[in-house]
């Protein structure tokens, strides 16, 4: 009988203390977050709740498994089970710790800092900074699992044996990988290109998503997502439309007949801007820019916040400004006679 209790007795007790604990850790939680409200860093730590009674558990269990009796024909195989275990879900925990802490300072940064181009770039740096640490602590995982195996120790000792050999083939193998992850680290602590920032890469624009050590998303304006190897913002050039601030200027091309009224044309369009609230009121111009056998080209500049509002800005004041001379000055618009219209010569 006494092979029956202990057993139920060990689980039992282990899984009512991991319950309580977890329940009073999490009301503990809960409290703090709530007298210190300028910082999410308590709230977030409750996620932390599972892997923290995961691991309570799971060490309640390793050190009382063999006085309980738990399957005693099968001790060996318990114990290396609650082992390897124990070292994952402190892995989970760490992570989730790391994780929290990252995510309250940067959402402290970002509630106290006004400058956008910063809070981006500290968002891009903790990012980075937290797949890092989420690897290495993945790495170590995997490594002190395998180690509780003697077989692998055995094998570690002859692997270190052929370290210089293995480490040359794996150089040579990984450069193309090696390259992005360093590059990542630059872009990272360089200020090059930052999550947020809008970007032209390969005649296309867009705005960076993610940012990884390896790879790098743009998000193109028609909700296309285009993943380039982070090498590529290192060794080639692209725009950077965020770079040292969001404010764009616009440019609008109109060709129009030479008998436009360009001054009148000017006063509409400064009349427009003053209607359009993209328009930041920064600057704006309106020119004749260049001239051919047949027309004028009119170059209108108008200035914005961001690459967003510019395209909207464009694309409104174009399509007012030829209704405008359509409907009061249709003279003005190009005239190009078809070449079917165009009057034969005799021969």
């Amino acid at each position: 009988m006494e092979n029956v209790l202990r057993p139920v007795a060990v689980l039992g007790g282990s899984l009512a203390v991991t319950l309580i604990a977890g329940w009073a850790a999490d009301l503990l939680l809960r409290r703090a977050d709530a007298r210190h409200p300028e910082t999410p860093l308590w709230g977030l730590l409750r996620h932390c709740r599972l892997p923290f009674q995961v691991v309570l558990c799971t060490s309640l269990l390793r050190g009382a498994y063999r006085w309980a009796g738990i399957l005693p024909d099968h001790a060996f195989a318990v114990g290396r089970t609650l082992t390897l275990i124990l070292i994952a879900s402190v892995a989970w925990l760490a992570v989730r710790i790391a994780t929290a802490a990252v995510d309250s300072v940067y959402a402290r940064y970002a509630a106290v800092t006004e400058d956008e181009a910063r809070v981006r770039r500290v968002r891009t740096q903790v990012t980075l900074i937290h797949r890092v640490v989420s690897a290495v602590v993945i790495v170590v995982t995997v490594a002190s699992m395998l180690l509780t195996f003697p077989q692998m120790r055995a094998v570690g000792t002859s692997m270190l044996a052929s370290a210089g050999v293995l480490g040359i083939v794996a150089g040579i193998a990984a450069q193309s990988s090696l390259g992005n992850l360093f590059a990542g680290l630059q872009i990272a602590f360089g200020d090059t290109v930052r999550i947020g920032d809008t970007v032209v890469v390969d005649k296309e624009w867009g705005k960076v998503e993610e940012i990884t050590l390896t790879f790098l998303t743009v998000r193109t304006w028609d909700e296309r997502r285009i993943t380039m190897p982070v090498s590529y913002f290192t060794s080639k050039p692209y725009e950077n439309w965020s770079r040292g601030g969001a404010e764009m200027t616009g440019t609008i091309f109109l060709h129009l007949d030479h008998s436009a009224p360009v001054p009148l044309l000017r006063d509409r369009f400064e009349q427009l801007l003053s209607e359009v609230p993209e328009w930041d009121g920064r600057a704006w111009a309106l020119v004749v820019a260049d001239t051919t056998p047949h027309t004028i080209l009119i170059r209108a500049t108008a200035t914005a916040k961001d690459a967003d509002d510019v395209w909207t800005l464009r694309c409104t004041i174009r399509e007012h400004l030829i209704s405008w001379l359509a409907t009061h000055h249709p003279s003005a618009l190009p005239r190009i006679t078809p070449p079917e219209a165009t009057p034969r010569t005799g021969t």
